[in-house]
């Protein structure tokens, strides 16, 4: 693939400090307040910046770490999980509350090919940042379930979440954190694609320890395909 013949496309929200459900805070000093001794002219517009957040803040990638004990950091996510060919399900069809199973999976996701990264638009997305941003479909076990067999790489989707709302038990995500898959939450511009394949780059940072953080998702399309 030759990015020059590329449109190139970002999933990810833009995140905007003390405006987001989870906290986030961005304090921006002059960075010889910040390191005393410093070089910075008087005039100088140089700074550094104090981030305060919590890892789940928007378009947000989901290590096994998350939610199991010795899975994977992000640190340890490999490459091959969150960089690679893409798939585009679509289920905007679908009420809030409503279920996505495995035999509606089998029928829309005939694309889906062993090693994909799998992304499933519900439409959702225009709900985040408002009192609506958790109203979403859910994700049967049967239908993570059918995605691992495949197996996929990493599963996205345009919402919240994947699990039926209120359950004590997030059944989806330690199926998909056993088996390596980690979980991208909170897409964006899905609708900005207009193919079902696509080539997306999706890193977490790599810091030990950490189960989850914000990313940003970019979409490569090759011109002449759609995007």
């Amino acid at each position: 693939m030759d990015i020059r013949d590329c449109e190139i496309v970002e999933l990810s929200h833009e995140l905007h400090p003390g405006e987001e459900e989870y906290h986030l805070t961005v304090l921006n000093r002059y960075v010889d307040d910040m390191l005393p001794g410093y070089p910075r002219p008087p005039d100088a517009w140089y700074i550094m910046s104090e981030v305060a957040m919590w890892s789940h803040v928007g378009t947000h990638l989901e290590a096994p770490f998350h939610y199991l004990k010795d899975g994977a950091d992000c640190a340890s996510v490999p490459l091959k999980r969150v960089a690679g060919d893409a798939v585009l399900v679509d289920f905007t069809d679908k009420d809030v509350g409503e279920p996505i199973t495995a035999a509606e999976l089998e029928a829309r996701g005939g694309g889906i090919r062993g090693g994909d990264i799998v992304f499933v638009r519900t439409g959702r997305s225009g709900a985040y940042r408002t009192p609506q941003s958790h109203d979403r479909p859910y994700f049967t076990r049967d239908a993570v379930a059918w995605l691992v067999r495949r197996p996929i790489a990493c599963l996205g989707a345009d919402c919240s979440g994947i699990e039926k709302r209120d359950e004590p038990v997030q059944v989806c995500h330690e199926l998909l954190f056993k088996n390596g898959i980690p979980l991208i939450e909170h897409l964006a511009h899905l609708e900005r694609l207009r193919v079902e394949r696509f080539f997306v780059v999706a890193v977490p940072w790599r810091v030990r320890g950490l189960e989850a953080c914000p990313i940003s998702v970019v979409a490569f399309v090759a011109h002449g395909e759609g995007a």
